[in-house]
């Protein structure tokens, strides 16, 4: 597999949609600044529903995504929105070529 794509849906509980925003612009700044490999990594807002975001990335290969997924950055969100979170989909995608 060369590249791989991320479409992260993330919806937050309602009351905490500031906090965890302030979170996911820290996050984007932080993994465009320190990972390497990291191709695209773009913040969406859902035109429906004000409480949910998408980030849209796509990787080099595997091992970078595994490593961002151990930067302290990425774990310090995790840990910032745990409880602000009611519900993250995530979808590993492997582009086609044709």
């Amino acid at each position: 597999m060369e590249n791989v794509v991320i479409v992260a849906k993330i919806k937050i509980k309602e009351g905490q949609v500031s906090q965890v925003y302030k979170e996911l612009s820290k996050l984007h700044k932080q993994t465009h600044d320190n990972d390497k490999g990291c191709l695209q990594y773009d913040l969406h807002k859902d035109f429906e529903d004000n409480n949910t975001y998408v980030f849209l990335e796509t990787w080099a290969c595997e091992k970078d995504l595994d490593d961002h997924m151990k930067k302290e950055h990425f774990l310090s969100f995790v840990n910032n929105t745990q409880d602000k979170i009611e519900k993250l989909e995530i979808n590993k995608l492997e582009k086609l070529k044709i």
